[in-house]
């Protein structure tokens, strides 16, 4: 059989059937190959009938049709697939090949796969796919990180099918080892939180202010027009706009219990790990745990007392001042996300570029918006920057965002509506600008209850001391 093929593809789910016709569409040619082989039958005798795209039905064909050094990309379930997969190919290569893992797979996996795949001379890349099923057709936010001798063999391939924004394609090298997928892993994070923030405006409309699905509408739309301009604001619009066959909304149908594959979870995990507060993030995916409680509330919401009014004042001055809330936890998700960033480049020693990675997220991907753009303006102007919340155009962002974000949270405290994301937010905004916190008190809590000790506020730092503390 020639080797002909620029790169394999092992996967032909919606994903990779996508993927495999946009790499087909840029000029380069596929072979791909499922462990169904009725579903690549299928796939060539349809979609991918007048691609440049080579169907093979054994593991042993793909390697045989690609040319050298052999690109093996895999789109399959994370986990224990992909060590399988990984496995399966390694006997049919040869050192220098490269295996691509485009899945979301932990990215403590990717580090352990990338060292493993090196001591028998094969690169390994952990690549982050972003955009969903449109945009692998038509052009995804890439995060490739692993073994970066693999990276100047695929970059062509890659920048060339990615999106793209202000002519740069959102696809560069992240860094070594698992830091492409840990970037996913926090992109997919930050997603979980721009979610929860539209959801709960979202909810302060609907029950704070009475809206109904279409009434909301007309906002989100005008919203996608402004500072918040994103993809998911977009959706969000047209999920108000849709009827049910009975002419009524069809969001009032959908459950109200969200489901989670894993990566929010592994972002708030990680940033434990790593001393970072993602704290909206967190409260984020503790959301979808709570709504998944369908029965428990139901009971609960017979039982437990509490305010359930609406919001009192002009609907017009609170939907203006839920926009600031909005935009601002925004900002301070988005600030925490690039602490997480920081402080994993340093534990790993992966030299992370914060504005690259911003770069990468701007068209694309699932949370690609306009606000983008503008953290990789802040980033690329002052590569050092400590904190997004203290470059000047977020800084007065949040400035003048600031009274009504409060004013939002007080109205849903009063209102008894449930705002997570907004209070943890607005709450890590007053810690982080404070000169002085309770803290004190725990530390001598913690030295008298178990002899911890603590620093003092009049000697030097990493001096420190233990007391009696009386009775």
């Amino acid at each position: 059989m020639p080797q002909h093929a620029d790169l394999g593809l092992i996967g032909l789910a919606v994903m990779g059937r996508n993927l495999a016709l946009n790499i087909a569409d840029h000029g380069y040619t596929v072979a791909v190959y499922n462990r169904s082989a009725e579903r690549t039958d299928e796939f060539l005798a349809g979609e991918g009938a007048d691609a440049p795209v080579v169907g093979v039905h054994t593991l042993e064909e793909l390697v045989q049709t690609l040319a050298l050094p052999r690109v093996v990309g895999l789109m399959i379930k994370a986990g224990e697939p992909v060590d399988a997969q990984i496995d399966a190919l390694v006997p049919l290569l040869e050192p220098g090949d490269i295996i691509i893992d485009g899945g979301n797979s932990q990215f403590t996996d990717t580090e352990r796969r990338t060292a493993e795949l090196a001591e028998v001379g094969i690169h390994f890349i952990g690549m982050g796919v972003s955009g969903g099923e449109e945009g692998a057709r038509y052009g995804p936010s890439l995060m490739p990180g692993g073994s970066t001798a693999a990276w100047p063999h695929v970059k062509d391939i890659f920048t060339s099918i990615a999106a793209t924004a202000e002519g740069e394609p959102c696809c560069e090298w992240v860094g070594a080892g698992g830091a492409g997928h840990y970037v996913k892993m926090v992109h997919n994070g930050i997603e979980y939180g721009d979610m929860q923030v539209i959801a709960e405006a979202y909810d302060i409309m609907s029950r704070g202010l009475g809206f109904d699905a279409p009434a909301m509408q007309p906002i989100f739309a005008r919203w996608n027009t402004g500072r918040l301009d994103s993809f998911l604001i977009e959706i969000t619009a047209d999920i108000m706009a849709t009827l049910d066959t009975d002419g009524e909304p069809l969001l009032d149908k959908v459950l109200d219990a969200a489901g989670q594959k894993g990566t929010g979870k592994w972002t708030v995990v990680a940033s434990m790990d790593q001393a970072a507060p993602t704290t909206l993030v967190a409260e984020a995916v503790y959301a979808r745990v709570v709504s998944s409680l369908v029965d428990q509330r139901t009971t609960a919401s017979g039982i437990l007392t509490g305010p359930r009014g609406a919001i009192e004042g002009d609907p017009d001055d609170v939907v203006a001042d839920l926009e600031d809330a909005l935009y601002a936890s925004k900002i301070v998700s988005y600030a925490q996300g690039f602490m997480l960033f920081e402080a994993a480049s340093e534990e790993f020693g992966w030299d992370l570029d914060t504005g690259t990675i911003a770069s990468l997220w701007r068209a694309g991907c699932i949370i690609r918006s306009r606000f983008l753009a503008d953290i990789t303006a802040a980033y690329r102007s002052n590569p050092g920057l400590s904190n997004l919340l203290l470059e000047g155009f977020f800084r007065h962002a949040v400035a003048e965002a600031e009274p009504g974000w409060r004013r939002t949270v007080g109205r849903a405290i009063v209102a008894g509506i449930p705002v997570p994301a907004y209070s943890s937010a607005l709450a890590f905004y007053d810690g982080y600008r404070s000169d002085r916190l309770p803290a004190n008190l725990i530390q001598a809590q913690r030295d008298s209850f178990g002899a911890h000790t603590y620093e003092r506020v009049d000697e030097p730092r990493g001096r420190f001391f233990h007391s009696t503390w009386e009775a």
